[in-house]
């Protein structure tokens, strides 16, 4: 099961991936465009072009979870390629986004949180 705890860290894939790819070819493109450790434990977000199918790599310790969903009606909202080859966003945005949301149309209510060092 994926749990998404506070040290894990949501890495989206900007721009469109061909969402053919399983296992070995989304490890690749974790290590080869992310540029991350796809073994980290993080977990890893893909978009089709399309922008209506999602694939989610995560290693839990033990070995590799790949997760998919597609939508019958709509489009997800998804960072197009701008020179930032990833977007890091919150588990919050990342349910968000799954649920139909829009994470970069909600306002954050200004409380303390400790900032994540970026890797």
């Amino acid at each position: 099961m994926l749990a998404v705890g506070g040290a894990t860290r949501v890495y989206l894939a900007a721009g469109a991936t061909d969402l053919r790819k399983g296992f070995d070819g989304l490890y690749g493109l974790v290590r080869a465009k992310l540029e991350s450790d796809p073994n980290s434990g993080h977990l890893f977000v893909f978009c089709n072009g399309s922008r209506n199918r999602i694939k989610v790599l995560h290693f839990d310790g033990s070995g590799l979870w790949v997760c998919a969903k597609r939508l019958e009606k709509g489009r997800f909202r998804w960072p197009v390629e701008d020179g930032a080859h990833r977007v890091s966003i919150t588990a919050e945005e990342l349910s968000m986004l799954l649920g139909g949301m829009d994470p970069g149309a909600t306002q954050r209510r200004k409380w303390w949180r400790a900032e994540l060092v970026a890797a």
